[in-house]
């Protein structure tokens, strides 16, 4: 995990190395629902961005087969009010 301070919002970077997101998995891993797993309900990553949004950040990520997965969470820093 990193964290990174740019301007006015933090960039937070979680990477892995693992097998990676298939290709034909990609436009559904935030689906509400969806699930590589045996277990589990599909709904971490679609809520996880909902919360993300709703705050005026940013979820996203990069994945290569093989390679493993990095996501990316934008999130706006606080500032007080005047």
């Amino acid at each position: 995990i990193e964290v990174h301070s740019i301007d006015h919002y933090f960039l937070v970077q979680v990477i892995d190395n693992g097998v990676g997101i298939p290709e034909d998995k990609i436009h559904k891993v935030f689906a509400p629902n969806f699930t590589t797993k045996s277990s589990g309900t599909g709904l971490g990553l679609a809520i996880s961005k909902q919360i993300i949004e709703n705050t005026k950040g940013k979820i996203w990520f990069e994945s290569k087969e093989n390679n493993g997965t990095t996501f990316f969470v934008t999130l706006p820093k606080y500032t007080k009010p005047a």
